[in-house]
């Protein structure tokens, strides 16, 4: 997968499309992944200690990785990933038709 945790985003299909947010969890059996901010649902609880009455959350749902692209802030808009080698044999992305690299 091309997207990595810390990575920011943006949404590119969907409910929530348009909308960014920094991936703070990623699943690679799913292909999917849990960006901070984006694509909440609402999750009831059952009596607890916690919550004597229960309740109703918020919490993150996971996004397919396929609704999101890499947000590049020198485009200000979502980018393509490649995968060049430079001079030293390291292996780095790099945005599609842009001289843009992020590195982690």
């Amino acid at each position: 997968m091309k997207i990595k945790k810390n990575d920011e985003i943006i949404v590119v299909s969907g409910r929530e499309k348009g909308r960014r947010g920094e991936v703070f969890q990623v699943f690679l059996s799913d292909k999917t992944i849990l960006v901070r901010g984006v694509n909440f649902v609402k999750k009831t609880v059952k009596k607890s200690k916690e919550h004597p009455n229960g309740t109703i959350l918020e919490k993150e749902a996971p996004i397919h990785v396929s609704n999101v692209m890499l947000y590049c802030p020198k485009n200000d808009k979502g980018v393509r990933i490649e995968y060049v080698i430079d001079d030293k044999g390291n292996k780095r992305r790099k945005a599609k038709g842009v001289d843009h690299f992020f590195d982690n």
